[in-house]
């Protein structure tokens, strides 16, 4: 799947995701131990926000983790995706990119960790609203693929961005086996 189709993809269902939660289920919790539904649309917002000013080269000063949507953060998400996409399209992937701080990264590892952000959070978004999770088993299977090259064992565990590997049936489908790689147990969220 070709890289832009498949985070315009990704990108397009997660922006449905946040349209589609009710009002009534802000305070819901989610796989994310430390935010509920509400919590989760912000951060997703927010860490959008960030992902669309570094890959354009901009400086992005606000702290994501403090975003606040306003009244309609399907249109704040949806907007800054275009403008994701948009950066991709026009400066592709030979190239570094800073995420936080000065530091940069090979492009095609944050154009990664973007699919894995957002792809994920989807998933959570999802299952915490009761809305059926969206991405194809294409989609997933391919940021499954990616997310187990990108991501070092460092990184998961206590204090760290992401849990222990839950392991999850073959059979599965890849988006319940990409959360479980990412740290989520999707039998769990399953009998919620």
């Amino acid at each position: 799947m070709h890289e832009i189709e498949l985070l315009s993809g990704v990108l397009s269902k997660t922006g449905d995701l946040i349209e589609g939660v009710e009002g009534g289920r802000l305070g819901s919790p989610t796989p994310c131990e430390e935010y509920d539904v509400e919590t989760l649309v912000n951060h997703l917002v927010g860490w959008l926000m960030l992902f669309e000013a570094r890959c354009h080269g901009r400086p992005y000063d606000s702290d994501p983790a403090q975003y606040r949507c306003g009244a309609d953060p399907a249109g704040e998400f949806r907007a800054a995706a275009a403008g994701l996409v948009a950066g991709w399209e026009k400066y592709g992937f030979d190239r570094e990119v800073a995420v936080t701080g000065d530091a940069k990264l090979p492009a095609a590892m944050v154009f990664n960790m973007t699919l894995m952000e957002f792809s994920v959070h989807g998933w959570d978004l999802a299952v915490a609203t009761a809305q059926p999770v969206p991405f194809t088993e294409q989609e997933a299977a391919e940021i499954l693929a990616r997310a187990e090259v990108t991501l070092p064992p460092q990184y998961r565990g206590e204090g760290m961005p992401f849990g222990e590997i839950v392991p999850v049936a073959e059979d599965a489908p890849a988006a319940d086996r990409l959360a479980g790689f990412l740290g989520r147990d999707p039998l769990r969220w399953e009998r919620s």
